[in-house]
């Protein structure tokens, strides 16, 4: 399962995910991942999540960065929720969203486990072929 928490800068996404990671931690009978730009939320998460922050400067694109979920999956088999903060913060050039995030609705398919991400944009802002993924 894919879910896509969109909004404008400042409205809340960011707290309700942290919220999110912290009781997914509890109540998920696997590993929770969470990534971020930067480790500036190191204390906002309960120690039992993974804070994983991606390099200054983020991914070049989206190719770059399945990539970089792939490793991260292939080093842990016991992941079942990846939060991804900020996304379009992370990887530079914004083209392949729709991809992206069809790729990782396929990855839930094939595996258990769920990702949850934060997108800073409207909701009109965005292709409608994500519509289906929002919350």
């Amino acid at each position: 399962m894919v879910k896509l928490i969109v909004g404008k800068k400042g409205s809340g996404k960011t707290k309700a995910m942290l919220e999110s990671v912290n009781n997914a931690v509890d109540i998920e009978h696997g590993n929770v991942v969470f990534i971020a730009r930067e480790n500036r939320h190191t204390f906002d998460i309960n120690h039992g999540a993974r804070l994983v922050g991606v390099a200054e400067g983020g991914m070049a694109d989206f190719s770059e960065f399945r990539g970089f979920i792939k490793g991260i999956m292939s080093q842990n088999y016991d992941i079942t929720h990846i939060y991804i903060d900020s996304i379009l913060k992370i990887v530079a050039d914004g083209e392949g969203l729709v991809d992206f995030i069809n790729t990782l609705d396929s990855i839930c398919q094939g595996n258990d486990i769920k990702f949850t991400i934060t997108i800073s944009a409207a909701k009109e802002e965005l292709p409608e072929a994500i519509y289906k993924f929002i919350a």
